[in-house]
């Protein structure tokens, strides 16, 4: 895709991933995003940023083709391992 696969932490609707496609201000637009509801295995954003979240524990939302993100607050930009770790969903019915 040539976009930065990153982690983004909101004012208020919590943690997402995804690629981003822009930003402008405190707005941000991610295509193929997900939620990161809950996680286990690392400690913090930073962490998970270098190596993704255990598979136990963890809630990772299906993707969206297109999210914008208002009052971001901070952006991680991934490395290879973390974007495959959390480029699947983890949720259990």
């Amino acid at each position: 895709m040539g976009q930065d696969f990153v982690l983004v932490r909101t004012f208020s609707a919590g943690v997402h991933c995804g690629f981003l496609v822009e930003r402008d201000g405190k707005e941000v637009r991610l295509s193929h995003a997900r939620r990161i509801w809950r996680w286990s295995g690392a400690n913090s954003l930073n962490e998970i940023s270098l190596y993704g979240v255990s598979q136990n524990y963890t809630r990772i939302s299906e993707a969206v083709i297109d999210l914008v993100l208002t009052e971001a607050i901070e952006i991680i930009i991934c490395t290879d391992v973390a974007k495959e770790n959390l480029q699947r969903s983890r949720w259990e019915l």
